[in-house]
């Protein structure tokens, strides 16, 4: 695949991890109610999310309350606000540094070297936010599961895994690779083949480079006829288009034009 294609894939897989985090951070199901036992008919089930608590009836009806102070939240619940606010805004960030280092579009600079910068830091810009939104999921996810089988914790405070904590994950799942693919679309000179230039000089075709093909080495086989060509047309515009004439008696010099054929 080529790099425009490696371009265009990783934006928009990174652009769909970002629209995935947004939802997952919305999401009041992060926490949901664990039904257990075998004699316990549960009428409403419970939701918890990032920003907000939901009940949900048996008829339908779903109750919603939104948590009125910050402070009064734990540690854990907070540090995950935190973290998926962070991550959203620099995949948001990262969206629009992509965009302008891509090669299909026309913003940045039109030679490709700063744009291939920039398409490569929204890579890294990605694989930070697949982080970022990584870290939250995992640990909310793992205190479910601790608290599930801990039997200390009263079956009426048990939870399950939400479905926002899989969106989260495939979120971060994207993120990850779209910001690998932007990384690996960024061109890189390959070793051992240089990119030598010519120019024309007093004493005919020279080479300027690095490498096999430095300054005085050989000219490879394939630029030869172009070389020869080059040497041949240097040679004949560096002869003057006049020849100077036989000095008459009165001292003065005089010049005719040599036609050339």
């Amino acid at each position: 695949m080529s790099s425009t294609g490696l371009e265009i894939l990783g934006f928009s897989l990174g652009a769909l991890g970002w629209l995935l985090g947004v939802v997952a951070c919305a999401l009041p199901t992060w926490r949901v109610t664990a039904f257990l036992g075998q004699t316990l008919i549960v009428a409403q089930s419970t939701w918890e999310g990032l920003w907000m608590n939901c009940v949900v009836q048996s008829t339908g009806q779903m109750q919603c309350k939104v948590h009125d102070s910050m402070l009064a939240l734990n540690g854990e619940l907070q540090a995950a606000r935190a973290m998926t606010v962070l991550a959203n805004l620099l995949a948001l960030l990262a969206v629009g540094v992509a965009a302008t280092g891509m090669r299909c579009t026309t913003c940045g600079d039109e030679d490709g070297s700063a744009k291939g910068r920039l398409t490569a830091t929204g890579g890294v810009g990605f694989a930070l936010c697949g982080l970022l939104m990584l870290a939250p999921v995992s640990w909310t996810a793992h205190n479910i599961v601790r608290d599930f089988y801990d039997v200390g914790v009263p079956v009426t405070l048990k939870r399950e895994l939400g479905s926002a904590l899989y969106v989260g994950w495939g979120a971060a799942t994207l993120l990850f690779l779209g910001g690998g693919l932007l990384c690996c679309s960024w061109p890189r000179p390959e070793p051992g083949r240089p990119r030598p230039f010519y120019g024309l000089q007093p004493g005919g075709l020279a080479m300027h480079g690095t490498g096999p093909n430095a300054p005085g080495a050989p000219l490879p086989r394939m630029h030869s006829a172009v070389a020869a060509a080059a040497a041949a047309a240097a040679a004949a515009y560096s002869a003057p288009p006049y020849e100077a004439a036989p000095a008459p008696c009165n001292g003065k010099q005089s010049y005719h034009v040599k036609e050339f054929v």
